[in-house]
């Protein structure tokens, strides 16, 4: 009964590890190790109402005593394997950490610009530099009779349609008007190279034949709202996003330099 007794006890994980933390203990007192780290732990007010208050936001509601006392608990328990794992270098060369501490450099560098509002001057400086940007496109109001594949016969079709015959057209299931259209929209609908004849087809009258991503087409453009440049007022939050986003990079860029000249880099290539 003791012999098997002792086989479960040493099959047991918990012991392999108290084993296991008890030889490194040995080895740490014979060698030495980092030791530099404070083992003293101080749970403040502050860090006790911090606690409470990420309770509070998961939960809508504040804890109880006892939820508290457990939060407290649990940190504690998180310092001190923190603690001991960085004491045994366990954090060194790890890509996992390295990559969460870079991020979370990179959020200090740029933190501060996350709720930034740029000045009226500033907005219309990087308005003036990229208006470009948010120029709108045309949009068209238009009607069109599908003719089919071959384009002699669509061609035959608009020469009876300019005198005043009705062609002979053939069912699709695509629009036959859309109206107030932008560029973007008549592409997904028709393709890219029709979206683009629209640009110099007559306004008024029937045109073509044109070329779609399913055959040709008579067109009658009805009506052409013009390409502009809208006011920084009707486009201001897309603006003020722009320029936050690029500012942003920026300041990254300018803390990361700023840290870099403070190093010296050798690159030895094979």
């Amino acid at each position: 009964m003791k012999d098997i007794w002792v086989r479960r006890l040493i099959r047991e994980p918990l012991v392999h590890f108290l084993v296991a933390g008890s030889v490194l203990f040995l080895l740490m007192g014979q060698f030495g190790s980092n030791d530099s780290l404070d083992r003293s732990i101080t749970i403040n007010e502050e860090e006790v109402a911090r606690l409470a208050s990420q309770w509070e936001q998961t939960w809508q509601r504040p804890p109880s005593t006892q939820q508290l006392d457990s939060l407290i608990r649990d940190y504690i328990k998180e310092e001190v394997y923190v603690r001991e794992s960085m004491r045994l270098g366990l954090d060194a060369d790890d890509p996992v950490i390295r990559r969460r501490l870079r991020a979370k450099m990179e959020f200090l560098a740029t933190a501060e610009i996350q709720n930034m509002e740029p000045s009226a001057a500033e907005l219309q400086r990087y308005y003036d530099a990229n208006k470009s940007r948010y120029a709108e496109k045309p949009a068209f109001s238009f009607d069109q009779q599908f003719l089919g594949e071959d384009e002699a016969a669509a061609k035959d079709a608009m020469n009876a349609l300019s005198q005043g015959m009705k062609p002979t057209t053939q069912a699709l299931n695509i629009p036959k008007s859309m109206e107030d259209a932008e560029s973007d929209d008549i592409s997904r609908a028709f393709g890219d190279d029709f979206a683009e004849s629209l640009r110099n087809a007559p306004q008024g009258k029937w045109s073509g034949p044109m070329r779609s991503g399913f055959g040709w087409h008579a067109v009658r453009v009805r009506k052409v709202i013009a390409a502009g440049t809208p006011n920084l007022s009707a486009v201001r939050q897309r603006v003020s996003n722009d320029w936050r986003a690029e500012t942003q990079k920026t300041r990254e860029a300018a803390a990361y330099q700023a840290l870099l000249d403070g190093y010296d880099i050798r690159i030895a290539k094979p």
